[in-house]
């Protein structure tokens, strides 16, 4: 049996995704773990940063006044981006699992990995200008903590992130 592949997902996974990861699993019964932050833990700055780098000028003034999420309504939407990226992968290696992790996007991958003796890691994201920049994304701290390669994909596309 191969070893399992973790997958940090903060999209909900569809087609081009599971493309991406059938290319990754190459006929192996390797298991698919798929977690989802319960928190994305954005800050404020950054995302007000990001939006006007990318020219949502209406996105970034209207997020800089909005209150802070709900943190019921944040786990919700983690669960449904849970299953729809589970049903997703189904059918791929030899199962695919998943949970909604807290304490961290980035921790919860990293023990993930370790507690299950990963070989392989893959963050899928949408772009963030910032952090991506300055190799700040989830992607790089993962690799940094764990010594091994971690795949960093932008959803719903085939593009790599610079990791």
């Amino acid at each position: 049996m191969s070893d399992p592949i973790v997958i940090l997902t903060e999209e909900p996974l569809g087609a081009d995704d599971r493309k991406n990861i059938e290319r990754l699993v190459d006929g192996t019964d390797a298991r698919l773990l798929v977690l989802v932050p319960g928190n994305t833990e954005r800050h404020l700055l950054v995302d007000f940063l990001e939006n006007l780098s990318l020219l949502e000028i209406a996105k970034a003034f209207r997020e800089l006044t909005a209150h802070a999420p709900d943190p019921n309504v944040e786990r919700a939407q983690a669960a449904e981006t849970l299953t729809a990226s589970v049903a997703a992968l189904e059918g791929l290696g030899s199962g695919v699992a998943g949970e909604v992790v807290v304490g961290g996007a980035v921790n919860g991958l990293v023990a993930k990995v370790r507690e299950t003796g990963a070989s392989q890691a893959v963050v899928i994201t949408r772009p963030h200008a910032v952090a991506d920049t300055f190799h700040t994304d989830w992607a790089n701290k993962a690799q940094d903590q764990l010594g091994i390669p971690v795949l960093h994909l932008y959803a719903g596309s085939g593009f790599i992130g610079d990791s």
